[in-house]
């Protein structure tokens, strides 16, 4: 290892360890992860080992996928909060109204995990905490709630080709069918989230003092059909990429379009519903989280490119040998780094050759790259927009969600392992 890379692992631990302590430090995770990222590409850009132009094209390649995720992220959050405007999620708010806090999480939980498998974790995230925002004034019980959407939105992204960006990979390289994926993996991403659910259960105890809605909303103005509209968008979204081929920001952002012109449409001209037009949405929408997700990722990419995340591929294959247990480990470590380029890493490792498709090693690792990514909140997409939107602590998501992911992560890993003898 080279002193090039051992400088970018120190800047990110640190960055990562300022980015856990924000709560102490009262310095804003969004400015660390953008520094970081910087910092790490200064130095891949310094380090010598390829040549300027090479670091451009590399560095212009990881943008482009990037800049993919942030438009989708961007489209996902405008269409929401246009929802939001028009009170459009007083449908379902409205229409829950368990008093058992228990209730309420199988409800949420069950609720986001079939959701996540025909939209994707991310997005549904973004809708469910959304959701528990309208539902629930902020304290502990909507953070619980909010870390079960991330549970429960991994897990239920695992099991279908286009519920999560690790599993669609594995399914266009040709490692997964779409069959086998469902029929293998539906049911350890079910057991992870009923275990952790069953832990989880034990903090939220008794029944709320007053409905968690307390008010009945009443929408805005064409709130019915911006919010139906919203959700055909949103579904679409997956169909748009199958039937045209084009990436799933594209079918987000022409969803957008079809929202904005239709709001322009009906509300243009009425002083009184300026407030419902995208302009003025967009002012509400949580920047500083969108780009918090874009420093990550480039810092995730600036040690890909490095190497230093395939040297890590390679250390856990030579070290562990055992190909489940690599699988299981490449999970644990999705908890740390994103698992996209540990999916990556795993692919250009292993030929279809060696584990032909729809072969155990493939479909444990879809499994655990789609639901180790929970333990932390930083692991996964869904994590990092639930920290965006509400705030959350590092060590609080560890203390009282990462428990019980991990225990689920584990459930799912012996109900997969059970499985093969029958």
């Amino acid at each position: 290892m080279n002193l090039f890379n051992l400088l970018m692992i120190i800047t990110f631990v640190i960055g990562y360890l300022f980015i856990a302590i924000e709560h102490v430090s009262k310095i804003n995770k969004t400015s660390i992860a953008l520094l970081m990222a910087i910092v790490c590409w200064i130095l891949q850009f310094a380090s010598g080992t390829a040549s300027h132009e090479k670091n451009i094209e590399w560095l212009g390649e990881h943008m482009a996928n990037i800049s993919q995720i942030v438009f989708f992220l961007l489209g996902a959050l405008t269409i929401v909060e246009i929802i939001n405007a028009h009170k459009g999620f007083s449908i379902l708010s409205n229409a829950i109204e368990p008093k058992s806090k228990k209730k309420l999480l199988w409800t949420i939980g069950f609720i986001s995990f079939f959701l996540s498998s025909i939209l994707d974790n991310l997005t549904t995230t973004i809708i469910m905490v959304t959701l528990l925002r309208k539902l629930l004034d902020s304290n502990e019980d909507r953070l619980l709630l909010g870390g079960t959407v991330v549970v429960a939105a991994n897990a239920g992204g695992a099991w279908t080709p286009i519920g999560d960006v690790t599993t669609t990979m594995l399914w266009i390289g040709g490692q997964l069918s779409t069959v086998n994926i469902i029929k293998v993996l539906f049911l350890p991403s079910l057991v992870c989230l009923v275990a952790f659910l069953a832990m989880i259960g034990i903090f939220l105890k008794g029944e709320f003092t007053s409905n968690p809605v307390s008010v009945k909303e009443e929408k805005e103005p064409m709130g019915n059909i911006v919010f139906w509209l919203g959700v055909i968008c949103l579904i679409s979204v997956p169909l748009f990429k199958i039937y045209t081929g084009l990436p799933p920001f594209m079918g987000m952002m022409f969803g957008l379009g079809l929202m904005w012109l239709f709001t322009d449409f009906v509300h243009t001209g009425i002083p009184t519903r300026e407030h419902l037009r995208v302009p003025a949405i967009m002012t509400s929408i949580d920047v500083s989280g969108v780009l918090f997700f874009l420093g990550i990722l480039l810092c995730i990419d600036a040690l890909q490119t490095a190497g230093i995340l395939y040297n890590l591929a390679n250390w856990m294959d030579n070290t562990i040998g055992n190909s489940e247990f690599v699988a299981i480990a490449i999970g644990l470590a999705s908890a740390v780094v994103d698992n996209v380029p540990l999916v990556a890493a795993v692919m250009g490792m292993y030929d279809l050759s060696t584990y032909p498709m729809d072969s155990s090693f493939w479909n444990l690792v879809a499994y655990c790259a789609g639901t180790g990514g929970s333990i932390l909140v930083v692991g996964s997409a869904a994590g990092i927009a639930f920290m965006g939107l509400e705030r959350v602590q590092f060590f609080w998501y560890l203390r009282r969600i990462g428990i019980a992911a991990f225990v689920g992560y584990f459930a799912g890993i012996g109900t997969f392992k059970l499985a093969q003898f029958f």
